[in-house]
């Protein structure tokens, strides 16, 4: 993985943000960022053909696992499929798009650990689960860890950055 320095150029794309248990989907030329990966996992799907990316920011692997579960973006299991559904909707193609994943750090410690179940590893295997039940192959990944990240997705050429604090920025 090589070092990026973002062109002037690319600066002047939009950006948006998607916060904790949210997804957007968004034709190019414009810029998503999700901040805060922490055990949290963030994915990009993208149609390179079509131009048409989307991005989540997944906060829990599975939502059957909790009664009040009305948050679609917040699971793994639910968050990628509806992410999915909303590319299709505007002109993506499931047969061509890939995937890019990152987070699932473990910001606890040892005990800290214990008590929330390694939750940014359950984030990291659900999210390839899903995945691969959708049939969508995950390019590249930069996951687990001990320290947040903040994910750069651009549509113009489907490129994505991660940001880790006291690390030059790099493309996944």
């Amino acid at each position: 993985m090589g070092e990026v320095n973002m062109s002037v150029e690319a600066e002047l794309i939009d950006e948006h943000k998607v916060g904790i248990s949210q997804w957007k989907v968004v034709p190019a030329p414009h810029r998503m960022i999700t901040l805060g990966l922490g055990s949290c996992v963030g994915v990009v799907l993208y149609d390179s053909v079509m131009r048409i990316g989307g991005m989540s920011h997944i906060m829990l692997p599975d939502s059957s696992q909790f009664k009040k579960n009305d948050n679609k973006g917040k699971f793994a299991d639910t968050a990628i499929p509806m992410l999915l559904e909303e590319m299709q909707a505007i002109g993506a193609r499931k047969r061509v798009i890939i995937a890019r994943i990152a987070g699932g750090a473990q910001m606890f410690s040892s005990e800290e650990r214990k008590a929330v179940n390694n939750i940014g590893h359950r984030n990291v295997e659900k999210t390839f689960e899903v995945l691969d039940n959708l049939g969508i192959k995950v390019l590249a990944k930069d996951v687990g860890g001990n320290k947040g990240r903040t994910m750069i997705f651009d549509t113009a050429d489907g490129s994505v950055w991660i940001r880790m604090l006291g690390q030059k920025t790099r493309l996944l």
